[in-house]
């Protein structure tokens, strides 16, 4: 063998022995099984998806609407009781008393595991809220955890909450409703040292707490009014409709003759009607297509709001005609000639405690024009406002709507939680107007301080003015007082004649809002009683579309259509109630 073959021989050796090294560095093939690739759904596949989930959908709701109306009725059977949140005792039954009215004063005991009083500071002033009586039962103030009631026990005040019942005792006057709101507040102060009691009254009960205010100083400490409103003729034309249906119906006889055949007393559905109809789209679609549209997470939040939203109570005609005939038609109360009985005028100057108003631009039944007009009413100027002693504070929210003032749960952890650890600022501020400006550069409602700041900015009563047609609505109040002169001297002997306890409560059970509810409860319609057993298996059996279906996307572009378009009609439909209410009363 020579030695260029050897050499060869181990060249070729070496290039065989690097390229086993090399082979051994890589990475070894594994065998993939033959997948191939998923193809997306078609068209056809998306659709009978879409339709299944939409299927399901609405047997659902058809399910949720048949639990809602045994809620109404089971509520009904129970007497009513508030939906509070919270457990409670019973500490006065005005009922009872020698001078009735349908109210009782309730203490907070207990929020759920936790006893409200583990919670309490002994030298923070008592809580008392009350909730509204327009239409519907108490509670709204109460109903779940991040409420009022709620952030009064978190900030360690003793918490009472006022209540009142279905029925009104017999001829129920307003002045009865007073005297026995005055005997609770001092009740609780006679509990607490002769401490004066924050004082909270929502949409309705703030001008109650009002005139609590101003007949009574010195008996309630800060007074919050929460979407209250007392200047009832003010308003926007485009935002506050409701201001004109007095003018429009021909004043108060219409109120008159549902009380009379109510047997005395007026149904409150026909005032939560009243709601409804402000927002049509809310009401005959937005508010049921989010239940349809996301059925898995809303049905329960759903069911818990219209058990308090279906809860109407009633109110006695004496109550209902003052408020009518004197708030919302005479504006009595912020021109100072409001009579609550022989001896009582009641003047708003006398008020001396500090007042709250807390209202919000989004806000179309109590708007800050209601909230806050009625202030250069009584006090035209800075000066008269100094001069009487009195401090008003003012809070606007830019965009909540009328119940989220007292419902939501993000503005009861920052506006409600904001006042509530203002009180001693409050308490000590030197005579004048102020807007309460809150600082919250986080955007968490759930903050806490110094997350959040709270500043008093001093303001001048001239810069309140809010236009509108007095002598347009003192016309209103002449035609209401020649219309009810009319009826009470023709028809009204003929209807009260025909009433009775079983028409009244024949109409109460006729009424649309309850038998529109009703009406898909099994115990009423047989047909609902297999969805019933139905329902349950196909919670089970729940074969949602996904959220890139298209046909998803196509169903909510078509919801929007369909809100706009009576949003639409609303907005015809309260021009041309403006524009009619001027033909007939004048712009002036």
């Amino acid at each position: 063998m020579t030695a260029a073959t050897v050499k060869t021989k181990a060249k070729t050796a070496a290039k065989q022995t690097r390229a086993a090294e090399s082979a051994k560095s890589l990475p070894v093939p594994v065998a993939q099984p033959n997948v191939a690739a998923k193809a997306p759904a078609s068209i056809m596949e998306q659709a009978l998806r879409y339709q299944l989930d939409r299927w399901q959908r609405g047997l659902m709701l058809l399910d949720t609407f048949r639990e809602r109306a045994n809620n109404m009725l089971a509520h009904e059977a129970a007497g009513m009781p508030p939906p509070l949140h919270f457990e409670y005792e019973t500490i006065l039954d005005a009922r009872l008393f020698e001078r009735p009215a349908n109210y009782a004063l309730l203490r907070i005991t207990r929020c759920q595991e936790d006893d409200a009083m583990d919670c309490v500071d002994a030298s923070k002033p008592p809580v008392v809220i009350i909730d509204p009586r327009a239409g519907h039962g108490p509670g709204i103030g109460g109903f779940k955890h991040d409420s009022e009631v709620g952030m009064s026990l978190h900030e360690g005040h003793e918490t009472y909450f006022v209540v009142f019942f279905p029925l009104p005792c017999p001829n129920q006057t307003l002045a009865d409703v007073l005297h026995v709101l005055r005997r609770f507040i001092e009740e609780v102060g006679s509990r607490h040292d002769g401490m004066s009691p924050v004082l909270y009254g929502n949409c309705q009960a703030g001008w109650a707490a009002t005139l609590i205010a101003a007949d009574c100083e010195g008996l309630a400490g800060v007074t919050v009014l929460s979407g209250s409103p007392l200047s009832y003729w003010a308003g926007a034309s485009d935002i506050n409709p409701m201001r004109l249906s007095g003018g429009l119906m021909g004043g108060s006889w219409i109120t008159h003759l549902l009380a009379d055949l109510g047997n005395g007393k007026l149904d409150g559905a026909w005032l939560v009607q009243n709601f409804e109809n402000l927002s049509p789209s809310n009401t005959l679609w937005d508010k049921n297509y989010n239940v349809f549209a996301n059925i898995d997470t809303e049905r329960q939040r759903f069911l818990d709001f219209e058990r308090w939203w279906t809860g109407y109570h009633f109110l006695s005609r004496e109550e209902i005609l003052s408020i009518v005939q004197d708030l919302f038609i005479g504006n009595k109360l912020e021109r100072g000639t409001l009579k609550i009985d022989e001896h009582c005028f009641v003047d708003l100057k006398r008020i001396r405690n500090p007042l709250v108003i807390f209202a919000s631009s989004g806000d179309n039944i109590s708007p800050p024009h209601q909230a806050l007009n009625w202030v250069p009413a009584v006090y035209p100027t800075t000066a008269d406002l100094k001069k009487a002693g009195q401090r008003i504070v003012y809070l606007l929210n830019p965009h909540v709507g009328h119940l989220g003032i007292f419902v939501s749960g993000s503005v009861a952890k920052l506006e409600h939680r904001a006042i509530l650890e203002s009180l001693d600022e409050l308490s000590a501020m030197k005579p004048g107007l102020y807007e309460m400006k809150i600082s919250n550069p986080t955007g968490d409602p759930d903050c806490r301080k110094p997350q959040y700041t709270v500043r008093f900015e001093e303001r001048e009563v001239e810069q309140i003015h809010y236009e509108y047609p007095q002598r347009s609505f003192e016309k209103v109040q002449a035609v209401s007082e020649w219309n009810e002169m009319v009826y009470q001297n023709t028809l009204r002997p003929w209807v009260t004649a025909l009433s009775s306890p079983l028409s009244a409560e024949a109409l109460k059970w006729l009424h649309p809002m309850r038998s529109s509810a009703l009406m898909f409860s099994e115990k009423l319609n047989p047909w609902m009683r297999p969805l019933k057993l139905f329902a349950p298996l196909l919670a089970q059996q729940r074969m949602p579309a996904s959220q890139d279906n298209p046909f998803v996307a196509m169903e909510a572009h078509t919801s929007k259509l369909i809100s706009q378009s009576l949003d639409n009609y609303r907005s015809a439909r309260d021009g041309a109630s403006e524009r009619l209410f001027s033909l007939l009363y004048g712009k002036n």
